[in-house]
């Protein structure tokens, strides 16, 4: 009897800094192949989340240790909602898309980020979601660098500041929400500064990624330009 062989999964990396457009890039490039989604910065997003309703980000110091035996614990999903054209993320079957996707929790986020027995916990958890598939498109800020440094489509997608928050703003004003520009804006910032510097996987294109700044293009010129690039390498 034949033993069975895995399946090497066609990987592609969609990075860049939040409100740059990868969330809808990554969903239609997922649709347009066939491919899984993944949402790294909505992983981040959740452990921020949780860390901060447990009562772990209370000061300027946090419990790394802590922090990572809650990441462990976590059983997030990705559900595609052909409807919206969206993702939806859950944790534990609860749906938690509507609570993470707002900037407080993105600081969140990005104060998680930067603890290595963090980002350790949620490794092996982003690479499982690659196996015995045909595709996997990930989306986040070192999918390209750290965890699938072998994709044979890497993608650096930016924006301006100014653009980013431009976006953001109208996001929130179409769903009904109060939007602060000044405030996104200033959080924008602020989020870059530790995304960039961080000490363990800061924000930057792998040397072989295609970098694409969106701020004047639209969603459709974006993904037109990706599938050119990667004609003939998946």
């Amino acid at each position: 009897m034949a033993t069975p062989q895995s399946i090497t999964p066609k990987i592609i990396t969609i990075d860049g800094p939040s409100g740059a457009g990868k969330g809808t890039v990554a969903y239609r490039l997922a649709e347009h192949f066939g491919f899984e989604l993944l949402d790294s910065g909505a992983l981040y997003r959740i452990v921020g989340l949780m860390a901060f309703k447990n009562g772990l980000l209370d000061g300027a110091d946090i419990d790394e240790q802590k922090v990572a035996k809650l990441t462990k614990s976590l059983h997030p999903s990705f559900r595609p909602n052909t409807a919206t054209k969206t993702v939806e993320i859950l944790v534990d079957n609860i749906p938690l898309t509507d609570d993470i996707r707002n900037e407080i929790v993105g600081g969140y986020a990005s104060r998680v980020a930067v603890l290595p027995s963090v980002r350790t916990a949620l490794f092996d958890l982003q690479k499982n979601m690659a196996k015995d598939r045909a595709g996997l498109v990930a989306d986040g800020r070192d999918m390209g660098t750290v965890i699938f440094p072998d994709a044979p489509v890497k993608v650096f997608l930016t924006a301006s500041t100014k653009a980013r928050a431009d976006r953001r703003v109208l996001q929130l004003q179409m769903a009904g929400k109060v939007a602060d520009y000044d405030a996104i804006l200033s959080d924008i910032i602020a989020r870059d500064e530790r995304d960039e510097n961080r000490a363990v996987a800061p924000s930057r294109p792998a040397a072989d990624a295609l970098i694409i700044d969106s701020s004047d293009k639209s969603a459709d010129a974006v993904l037109d330009e990706i599938l050119a690039f990667a004609q003939g390498k998946l």
